[in-house]
């Protein structure tokens, strides 16, 4: 039922998933999200819905829970900071990296290099503000 394909499994005869549309990261505090991503990453703060807030980047975005004021259908545990995930830049990384400086958000290492889902690239990671770690990145 499974075959190998490049170290990985591919089940046969399912759908094909082509990109990501959208997230949702549950945060204490729907604002205080907004504006970091906003200032620190370039987002586009968005609404939508009933008074919903999303981070609206290329074709994607990253829609906002307040913990505890979920939408359904939700996670089974929404929690504040539990996410990890990779986002990626044409900026070169090293200028990321200042432009972290300069936020006076500190990266948790040096730009390194790290396999990503199209090949390698170079990442630095941070913490938002619930702590969830986002990795920026640029592909080599």
């Amino acid at each position: 039922m499974f075959s190998q394909f490049g170290g990985y499994y591919k089940q046969r005869n399912m759908m094909n998933i082509d990109r990501i549309d959208h997230f949702v990261l549950t945060v204490r505090d729907v604002q205080v999200t907004c504006d970091f991503y906003a200032r620190v990453l370039g987002m586009t703060v968005i609404s939508f819905g009933e008074g919903r807030k999303a981070l609206r980047f290329g074709s994607q975005k990253i829609n906002l829970h307040q913990a505890g004021q979920e939408f359904e259908p939700k996670a089974t545990a929404p929690t504040p900071g539990a996410a990890d995930f990779c986002l990626i830049t044409n900026t070169l990384i090293e200028d990321v990296y200042a432009h972290l400086k300069s936020n006076h958000i500190s990266a948790l290492m040096p730009p390194s290099e790290r396999d990503g889902a199209a090949g390698k690239i170079r990442s630095v990671y941070f913490h938002d503000p619930d702590g969830n770690l986002v990795e920026v990145s640029n592909m080599m």
